[in-house]
């Protein structure tokens, strides 16, 4: 028995030995032009592979000078000895990577997306996304994205003639990306319904933060674009259901002009949370250059706190006392191109409290949390080449005012200017 064991060792360990001779043997027996063949080949799988990545960013260098009551994007807040300030330092400086494959038919994507200023380093991109392999008509995405709503949102600030987004964009959308999942559905290019894009999915809610309660946001965007000859247009509607959670068993509801109290028994710890947008876009070819228009529209309702009207941005949940707004928001965006030159006129809105103005703000439990504010922009675009881009840009803000709220008597000084050198890659 253990002669036969021995043998089968032997032959085994002989067999093993002859494989690997023959190996050697065919490895050496090769032309250098089969070895350069090989190496070749081995390099064309690892570009094919080099592909499927793509590498992008841009860089925005922005020096602002503000008035005594500005917030400026850059640097420090003002000091006590200083009235109109200047500021500077890094906007945005975003890296993307993108990876794209295509198995078994079935198209995927992975993005993952820094912003590097001297405040820090922050994630702004976080997501997988796939198309269905049979029809090509449905997409899932999920992870940290642009949230769907309107057009502004998704609007890259790489491309954006203003230095920032609208009001009511930065008040209802801090940061614009949030944690969630969605489902995105569009014909294939090449199909007569290809305009036509709905995208909605459910949110955590309150930004790039950690998931903090057990309701989930809704948001939907239905979209339709189309171009002919020299003249391209879009527009869309937009839903935003949700719920903010209420830390405090005191919550303030407006009847008339007035804030009335509410106490929760404790049952509903939520309040309603509840947007509704439209949105436009017409963009025409003439012998000037491109003439660019934008308009976007939302209303609906806001929980807040008493000095602000803002949404959920923290991991934390409020603690304070809730108080219940309708607000309104618009912006208009007017680009006239000349060659590679551009003028810029912006108008934006945002109107925390519809139901009040002027002197009521300030009574009955109101505050400057219900200071409705205007931004009128002029802007000067200089595409420097293809990658370098430089902007100046005044912004004239413009605040509600009464007599009975301490600090908004009259307008603020609160006007702007930006310098912004931009490099995209």
């Amino acid at each position: 028995m253990q002669k036969q064991s021995l043998k089968k060792i032997v032959l085994s360990v002989s067999l093993s030995l002859c494989a690997s001779v023959i190996s050697l043997a065919q490895e050496v027996e090769q032309t250098p032009m089969e070895k350069t063949e090989a190496k070749v080949e081995e390099m064309i799988t690892s570009l094919d592979e080099l592909k499927k990545l793509k590498i992008s960013g841009y860089v925005q260098g922005d020096v602002q000078v503000g008035q005594s009551d500005a917030k400026l994007k850059v640097g420090s807040a003002k000091n006590d000895h200083e009235n109109a300030f200047v500021r500077m330092g890094i906007r945005r400086g975003r890296v993307k990577l993108s990876y794209t494959d295509n198995l078994r038919n079935i198209a995927s994507n992975a993005v993952f997306q820094l912003d590097m200023t001297e405040k820090g380093v922050s994630i702004k991109d976080a997501f997988v996304s796939f198309t269905d392999p049979w029809i090509q008509w449905m997409s899932v995405k999920a992870g940290i994205f642009d949230r769907p709503f309107g057009n502004e949102i998704s609007y890259s600030s790489s491309l954006r003639e203003s230095p920032e987004r609208s009001t009511g964009c930065l008040t209802l959308f801090p940061g614009e990306r949030d944690l969630g999942a969605a489902l995105i559905i569009q014909a294939p290019k090449g199909n007569p319904l290809n305009g036509l894009k709905l995208e909605t999915g459910l949110f955590a809610g309150n930004g790039v933060n950690l998931d903090n309660d057990n309701r989930k946001d809704w948001i939907s965007h239905l979209s339709y674009k189309h171009s002919f000859e020299n003249i391209q247009f879009g527009f869309g509607a937009s839903f935003y259901y949700g719920n903010v959670y209420q830390g405090n068993d005191t919550i303030f509801q407006m009847k008339g002009k007035e804030f009335l109290i509410k106490h929760l028994d404790g049952k509903d710890k939520y309040s309603q949370r509840m947007y509704y947008g439209a949105d436009a876009q017409l963009l025409i070819s003439t012998g000037l250059g491109m003439t660019n228009l934008r308009i976007e529209v939302i209303g609906g309702k806001q929980p807040g706190s008493a000095n602000a009207a803002s949404s959920p941005s923290s991991s934390t949940l409020p603690d304070g006392k809730t108080y219940c707004r309708e607000f309104l928001s618009f912006v208009t965006y007017f680009i006239q191109d000349f060659g590679r030159h551009s003028l810029v006129l912006k108008y934006d809105q945002y109107d925390p409290n519809i139901l009040l103005a002027a002197n009521d703000i300030g009574l009955n439990g109101s505050s400057k949390g219900d200071i409705m504010k205007q931004n009128i922009g002029i802007g000067y675009l200089f595409r420097i080449n293809a990658n370098l881009r430089l902007m100046g840009y005044f912004d004239w803000a413009l605040n509600e005012t009464s007599v009975n709220l301490k600090g908004y008597e009259k307008d603020l000084q609160d006007n702007t200017f930006t310098c912004r050198l931009q490099y995209k890659f």
